[in-house]
C-alpha cells in the first residue's frame, strides 16, 4: 500500500497498482465533443464498416483496392508471414495485386543455384478469396526453359496504372490455382483465416518470378452507410 498526499496534505491509501482511470474525450461548450465546427448532416464511416483481409504470399505482395494502396508485405523475403490488415471496403471492388518470388533479376534463381517458386493466397472477411476466377500475368520469367548452367531471363516492363480500376486486363489468362502442397506454406499460413481461398500463381508456379493478378468483386445490394469522402491527396505515393 503506496501513500498519496492531496495538496492539502491529507493522506490518502490507493492500491499502488490500481490502474489510472480511461481518458476522456474533451469537451467544448455545453458539455458536447470538443470539435471543429458544424459536422450536422454527416455521416462518417466508423471502426464497425471496416472488413479484414489476410494475405500470405511467397515471397512478397502489394495490394490495391480501387486504385489505392492498402497493404504491402513487411519482409521482402523470409520469414514468410501473413499481412492482416482492417480497410474500409467500397463496391464494386477492383483488386490488383503485384506479387513477386525471390529471384534474381539477372538469372531467375534464389540462393545462386535454385530454382524458387511463388504462391499467392487472399482471403475478405467478406468472403472474398483468390481462385482460378483472377486474371494473372507474368512479367518476369526464367530462368528460361529451366536451364540452371547458363540462366537466362525475360522481363517486361509493368504496364501503367496496373493497379487502376479502369485498367483493361480482358485479355489476361486467368490464374491457376495450387494446392497447400505445391506451394508448401509456412506456419504463420495455418495460423490464419483463409478457409475456402486457393494459392494462386500463373501456369508456372517456378518460372514466373513477377505476376500482376486482378479482379473485380460486384455486390449490387451493397449501400454505402457514409456520406463522406476523404480529401486528402495520396497521388504522389510510389506506384511500385
Amino acid at each position: 500500500m503506496s501513500v498519496v498526499y492531496s495538496r492539502a496534505d491529507s493522506a490518502v491509501d490507493t492500491p499502488s497498482n490500481a490502474s489510472p482511470p480511461p481518458r476522456q474525450r474533451p469537451e467544448g461548450k455545453g458539455g458536447k465533443p470538443k470539435g471543429r465546427g458544424d459536422q450536422s448532416g454527416l455521416i462518417k464511416p466508423g471502426i464497425g464498416d471496416t472488413m479484414k483481409l489476410n494475405v500470405y504470399a511467397d515471397n512478397w505482395f502489394m495490394l490495391y483496392v480501387n486504385g489505392r494502396l492498402v497493404a504491402v508485405d513487411p519482409i521482402q523475403f523470409t520469414p514468410h508471414n501473413v499481412v492482416s490488415v482492417d480497410f474500409l471496403p467500397e463496391y464494386p471492388m477492383t483488386l490488383a495485386v503485384l506479387a513477386k518470388d525471390n529471384a534474381d533479376p539477372k538469372t531467375g534463381m534464389e540462393y545462386g543455384t535454385n530454382i524458387g517458386d511463388g504462391g499467392f493466397i487472399l482471403k475478405f472477411a467478406d468472403g472474398t478469396v483468390t481462385d482460378a476466377s483472377w486474371k494473372a500475368r507474368s512479367f518476369f520469367h526464367g530462368p528460361l526453359n529451366s536451364n540452371t548452367a547458363n540462366p537466362e531471363v525475360k522481363h517486361e516492363p509493368l504496364p501503367t496504372n496496373w493497379w487502376a480500376v479502369d485498367f483493361d486486363d480482358a485479355s489476361w489468362p486467368n490464374a491457376k490455382e495450387y494446392s497447400e502442397e505445391q506451394v508448401d506454406p509456412k506456419q504463420p499460413y495455418f495460423e490464419s483465416d483463409f478457409a475456402g481461398a486457393r494459392f494462386i500463381w500463373t501456369d508456372s508456379l517456378a518460372l514466373d518470378n513477377t505476376v500482376i493478378f486482378r479482379t473485380k468483386i460486384n455486390k449490387p445490394d451493397w449501400k454505402k452507410r457514409w456520406n463522406t469522402q476523404p480529401d486528402l491527396d495520396v497521388s504522389g505515393a510510389p506506384q511500385r
